[in-house]
């Protein structure tokens, strides 16, 4: 700018020699350049008092026309626009009081026009441009917050999913071993013989508790969705397993299976189907030990799977022993359930529990 100034001053020493003008464009050209920080800080009044000064003098339009591509690139478009204005009223006024010798007004003025029109165009499509880079830069942002959140919510619910695995698995576990444990109790005149097997029947199955549960903690602290998956999931020919663990620690399990076409079941809704049974068994186990438990399984492709578990209650709840529980077992399962599409219910009548279920079994 310094040297557009120059340039300009220079020739207004040349074209007009011994005049007072030239000195009053280098005053007005000093003070114009002394102007240029101030429009990075207040842009439309340094652009106003540059255009002043364009009425005075040709070494303040390279200055004034800067200003208003300044104010283009930072102000509204209609303010840019009030300024271009202004900016050609101060040249025409030049124009008038000061003619330039090499070219008409007429073409210097539409010159003059066609530079403002040029820089306010330029400026607002810069202006224009920032404003999409930043948007983009906003959504781009906003997507990756909106992924990170994404992914800790799959996180969390995988999660929640492992940890009702680990109550369902483990629950079943450690009620057998409980039931062992309260056997050993219970009858320590028992022969020598039995209290052997249930004691082994006790470390086997803490061993088998301490291992599922190992697997499950690894799972939570690495966050491997492939191990999850290695591992075996239980289905519905697991079921027969199940009921010969509660059978052999002294429960009375009975199992009617009237399914149609059982392989056909998906996967998922074979392990929700275990993991109903496991708790019904469990629940069994812990508030009605020694009382018979009805199992029964009906359904078909196509229509639905319908799981109903009834047991018996004790006469006086307070006398038989009880095994703690959470109390979450069932609104957990319950949860599984729905989210397998199905529903569960359960309810006490007539001085038995009941725990019915059914999922869908697609075609």
């Amino acid at each position: 700018m310094a040297a557009m100034i120059g340039v300009t001053v220079w020739g207004q020493f040349v074209a007009r020699p011994g005049s007072a003008l030239p000195w009053l464009d280098v005053a007005i050209g000093v003070l114009s350049l002394a102007l240029m920080p101030v429009l990075l800080r207040w842009p439309i009044a340094g652009a106003l008092v540059l255009t002043a000064l364009a009425t005075l003098s040709p070494a303040a339009t390279a200055p004034a026309t800067v200003a208003a591509l300044l104010v283009a690139q930072r102000r509204r478009f209609p303010v840019a626009l009030a300024v271009a204005a202004a900016g050609v009223a101060a040249h025409v006024v030049q124009g008038l009081w000061r003619p330039s010798g090499g070219i008409s007004f007429g073409w210097w003025l539409a010159l003059i026009v066609i530079s403002y029109g040029a820089l306010v165009g330029w400026g607002t499509l810069g202006q224009a441009r920032r404003a999409l880079l930043d948007s983009l830069r906003e959504r781009a942002r906003r997507a990756e917050a909106e992924q990170g959140r994404r992914v800790a919510e799959a996180r969390m619910m995988e999660r929640t999913r492992i940890a009702r695995e680990m109550h369902d698995v483990l629950a079943h576990r450690l009620s057998l071993l409980a039931t062992y444990a309260g056997a050993l109790e219970y009858r320590p005149d028992a022969p020598p013989e039995q209290l052997a097997k249930a004691a082994g029947v006790v470390r086997d199955g803490a061993h088998l508790a301490l291992d599922e549960l190992r697997q499950v903690i690894i799972v939570l602290r690495e966050d491997d969705e492939e191990g999850e998956s290695s591992r075996p999931q239980p289905v519905l020919a697991d079921l027969p397993r199940l009921v010969e663990e509660s059978r052999d620690a002294g429960g009375e399990v009975e199992l009617t299976d009237t399914t149609v076409d059982a392989a056909t079941l998906p996967a998922a809704t074979a392990r929700t189907v275990y993991r109903v049974v496991q708790e019904g068994l469990t629940n069994a186990r812990k508030h009605a030990a020694g009382r018979q438990v009805c199992v029964a399984l009906e359904g078909s492709p196509g229509d639905r799977l319908v799981i109903d578990i009834r047991n018996r209650l004790p006469a006086d709840p307070g006398a038989a022993p009880s095994i703690p529980g959470s109390g979450t077992g069932l609104v957990g399962l319950t949860e599984r359930v729905r989210l397998a599409g199905g529903s569960l219910d359960h309810q006490v009548t007539g001085g038995e529990f009941r725990l019915h279920a059914w999922l869908p079994w697609p075609a």
